[in-house]
Parts: C-alpha cells; structure tokens; sequence
C-alpha cells in the first residue's frame, strides 16, 4: 500500500495527497447511497495499457512510486503458481525481465513500504506471500534483490488445514518509522486472530527478520479472507471478509484489537476483494474495494461522518475491463503524462495487469489531485 510514510523521503519533484494534503480538482458532489446496480448504467471504463502476460496466474499487484522520477515507477505483479514469480512492469505495461524473479512457490500476495533501516540505509522493500511454503518473501526495491535468507515463517505452530497457507500481506509504517506485515492464511479461526501481524526489522545482517507482535481480526466463516489494504496516514487497516463485508481495525498495534466498522456489505454480486485507497488530503478520499464477479469496484469514502468517524458512505460503483479481480492497488500521485492524477492498477483473469488513469475512474463523480 503507497501511503503517506514514503512522503518523507520522497524527493520534492512531486506532491503526495496522503501528505502535502494538495488541492484537489472538484468534479462535482457525488450522490451518496445511490444503488450500485444503476450508478454507471452500464458504462466500462477501458484500462489504457494493458501489460504484458504473465506465465500462470495474474493475482495482485502493487506500486513502487520512483522518488526520483516518478514517470519511471514500477508495478509489481504476482504470478500466482507452485513455479509462479514477482513480475515487474513499466508504466507502458511490458516487462522487466532483470528485475522479475521466478521460482516462487504459488505466491499470492504482494505490497511495497518504503525506508526499511537495513545496515543503518533506508531500504524500499516488496514483500510477497509465498503459499506452499508458508513464508513472507523480501525484496529490496528496485533492484529486486532478496533480503530475507529464503523466507520468514509465518503462522508458526498453527496445525489445522490451511491455518499456514499464506494470501494476503499489507504492510503498514507508523509515525516512528517502524514497519509491520499484516498478513492472512487460507483458512483461519473465528475466534478474532485470523490476521497475524509481525514487525519487520533487521536481523543485524543487512537482512530482515519478523517478530509476531499480535493477532487479530474477526471472521465470519462465509469463505475466506485475502484482500489487506492499510492507510498509513491514518493508521487503519481494511480487509475483505469475502461474502460479507470490508471490516476496519487500527493498524497500530498499541492501539489494541477493537473492531472499528463493518461496511460495503450491500450490493455485491458475491465476493468482496481487493481493497485500494486514493488518498486527496491527509485524510480525506476514497476506499476502492473490488465486486470481483461483476467485474467493478465499489467506491466508498475514505473519511467518516461527523457522527461517526468509521462510516464509510458508498458512492458510486465503476465497472472497470478487467476481468474477475480480485487485486488492485491505487497512488494518488502524479506519474508523468499518462497518469498525471494517480493511477488505479487492478489485476485480471486473463494473466495481465490493467492500468488506468484516476481520472477515467473518477468520472464526473469523484475528485482528484492537480
């Protein structure tokens, strides 16, 4: 998830919403708690690239935001097989045969987090779900070299079938700095511990260990959980309890494991996916969360209410060309001529990636940053 941790060390050459809090360009005012079925009246949004395929099985992606210059950012995708990769691509969509790494055992998921202390050097790391062999794989950006010795085990001393066969990784960095996985299974408990959550440092080697700091996160049994997003500018953490809802926690884990909210529980087709965040300011924007049978993403605000700060009003829906997603990521920053608003990045069946402009996805309806 690009959130507002990286603005810090970003060079000045752009301006970040999740930090600078830019003026953003109204559209017009959103109609709020419009029915999802009739809010695009059947319009697709087309992606303007299209990558190139992938070997297996397209799953996820994430955005790695060059500081230097952003026009020359990287989208990292995950081929999801027993022989699958890490697959990086261009802004133009075609891929970077030096930087993709193959042989990874079904990896599922994959996020970026920025200035990772290795050696006492601030280091941008993608961190990726390996399945079949149950460990977080570690990458430094751009390079896409591994920093984690083969894997770090997760989910440690579970037994039950599925309790350690990894899928979804959002990784979060609070206000000092310190960076944490999020990561989810399979198959998992009802009993609030479905999500389990590892601090991220260096094992005094240049390379990184984790430590299990908590467990967390409610479940209703319907299917699974996969889809982790995090906002670090406010220090939440989202995640699709499929068939049901999007439910809300704070990321911090000092802050302990009080369920904050339960939404986008109407108007799905059937499973609830990938979840993307465009942030206008500080806090304000927008909470992408994928329909995946329906091929669309449900809108929601990313702020509250003033009677309730965990409301997150739907307003509008997008049906979108890529087929099935169920992963998406989403930076509300400028990145050269053709994603001068962001860039809303959502996997599809057909073993591509597709990228499209913020502001084909915001149409009339929503704003965007200048």
């Amino acid at each position: 998830m690009f959130t507002s941790s990286f603005l810090k060390e970003a060079s000045l050459v752009f301006i970040l919403a999740a930090c600078s809090a830019p003026k953003a360009e109204t559209i017009s005012t959103p109609p709020l708690e419009q029915n999802a079925n009739q809010s695009v009246a059947g319009k697709v949004v087309q992606a303007t690239v299209i990558t190139d395929t992938v070997q297996f099985d397209s799953d996820d992606p994430a955005i790695w935001v060059n500081p230097k210059n952003p026009a020359k950012s990287l989208i990292i995708g995950t081929d999801k097989d027993a022989q699958g990769g890490l697959y990086v691509f261009d802004l133009d969509g075609k891929i970077i045969p030096e930087k993709t790494v193959k042989n990874l055992q079904r990896p599922n998921n994959v996020d970026v987090e920025y200035g990772l202390l290795l050696n006492g050097k601030p280091t941008d790391i993608a961190v990726a779900t390996e399945r079949m062999t149950h460990k977080l794989r570690i990458f430094s950006v751009p390079d896409m070299k591994p920093i984690d010795k083969g894997g770090l085990d997760m989910f440690v001393g579970e037994t039950t079938e599925g309790y350690r066969d990894l899928m979804g990784v959002s990784l979060y960095k609070n206000k000092a700095g310190k960076i944490y996985a999020i990561v989810g299974r399979k198959a998992g408990p009802q009993d609030g511990t479905y999500l389990w959550q590892y601090l991220l440092e260096d094992d005094g080697t240049g390379h990184v260990k984790a430590t299990l700091v908590r467990k967390f996160g409610e479940y209703s049994g319907k299917k699974e959980i996969e889809a982790i997003a995090v906002d670090d500018a406010l220090g939440y953490v989202y995640y699709s309890d499929e068939g049901l809802g999007v439910r809300q926690y704070y990321a911090d884990p000092e802050k302990g494991n009080k369920h904050l909210a339960l939404f986008a529980t109407k108007d799905f087709t059937r499973d609830h996916e990938g979840i993307s965040i465009y942030a206008l300011t500080d806090s304000t924007g927008y909470i992408l969360v994928s329909d995946q049978e329906a091929n669309r993403f449900m809108v929601f605000t990313r702020e509250g209410t003033a009677s309730n700060p965990y409301e997150h009003r739907f307003l509008k829906s997008v049906n979108v060309s890529a087929i099935n997603s169920d992963g998406s990521e989403t930076v509300a920053v400028p990145l050269g001529k053709k994603f001068k608003h962001g860039l809303f990045v959502a996997m599809s069946t057909d073993k591509t990636f597709h990228f499209y402009p913020w502001e084909d996805i915001a149409g009339k309806d929503l704003k965007m940053i200048k």
